[in-house]
């Protein structure tokens, strides 16, 4: 049996284990929350270094991307020191593969037309290969990273422009304390509505959930959401507020969808090679014989429909 453990910084409210069978192998799947505290996270990941399979770190990325750009978050580098003979990944490897299939499955099986399709795109920069395949697919974009990640009033139209802001303010972004990027802890649970009139705008609201959650208005009728990281409670809110369709990227498993990062940890487990060695067509090529789909909920059906899997956790 494989045991697989996401490592969160986020609340520990969102906790969840399951025990699947893929392909024939038994995991046990763990996401532990810290509330924000990143000296027990870290203290979490040493205590438990060579005595599971693989880490998913979650509440956090290790990099951002831009481009093909990457950049190394200096709050991160804590975590990647503390696991010495256990790998550990963000998701980062799936988010450039997954999350684009997201996008063809929304056409090809939802079928959705996505030419000029309005999206508000709610982070970019650690969905990198959705942003593309958004773009790719002729979608109208608001993209998001300075209003929801910096919380500089200003969207930006184009991953053009996401590019040309990236290479002046990533540098300096990384190096800030991670909290003041990205919610963790508490403020995972708060959600004060801003940028309204950009939610209204779009017809599909894509992203990291707790960014969109964050500013999210109480009017969602008839949006489509595609994210991921979501629990039953998140999903009643968003039925409460209207939302018409829900997409995760990762299906669900006994009850909730768990991040990329412990989808990539689990792949990660089964392949039984080194993180530095494995490239997207080995994730890929596992995800194609696992036969893992997007998660879609209809939520203002009389019966919600899940058309495909059952729900995953964290990033």
């Amino acid at each position: 049996m494989k045991h697989v453990v996401s490592v969160s910084i986020g609340s520990s409210k969102r906790d969840h284990r399951a025990e699947v069978e893929i392909l024939g192998e038994q995991f046990v799947i763990e996401r532990i929350g810290t509330d924000g505290d990143m000296d027990l996270a870290v203290a979490m990941i040493r205590d438990l270094d060579g005595r599971v399979d693989a880490f998913g770190l979650g509440g956090m990325d290790m990099y951002i991307w831009a481009g093909r750009r990457r950049y190394t978050i200096r709050d991160s580098k804590r975590f990647s020191a503390a696991a010495k003979h256990t790998p550990l990944v963000d998701g980062s490897g799936l988010k450039n593969t997954l999350e684009r299939k997201v996008v063809s499955f929304l056409k090809t099986k939802l079928g959705m037309d996505l030419e000029g399709e309005r999206v508000l795109l709610v982070a970019a920069v650690d969905r990198f290969g959705m942003a593309e395949a958004l773009a790719e697919a002729g979608c109208n974009m608001v993209i998001g990273d300075l209003m929801f990640g910096l919380g500089v009033p200003i969207p930006l139209r184009s991953l053009g422009a996401l590019n040309a802001v990236a290479r002046v303010a990533a540098p300096i972004a990384v190096r800030l304390p991670f909290h003041m990027l990205y919610p963790t802890g508490s403020n995972q649970e708060q959600s004060t509505a801003k940028y309204t009139k950009y939610y209204e705008w779009a017809d599909v609201i894509a992203g990291d959930y707790h960014f969109i959650a964050s500013h999210m208005p109480e009017d969602m009728e008839g949006k489509v959401v595609v994210t991921n990281t979501v629990t039953e409670d998140d999903i009643a809110n968003l039925r409460n507020r209207g939302v018409k369709t829900l997409v995760t990227s990762t299906p669900n498993l006994c009850g909730r969808s768990f991040g990329t990062n412990v989808m990539e940890a689990m792949l990660v487990a089964m392949l039984e090679k080194p993180v530095a060695q494995i490239v997207p067509e080995d994730y890929l090529g596992l995800l194609e014989t696992i036969d893992f789909e997007p998660r879609v909920e209809h939520l203002q059906s009389l019966l919600t429909t899940k058309v495909s899997g059952e729900d995953l956790i964290d990033n």
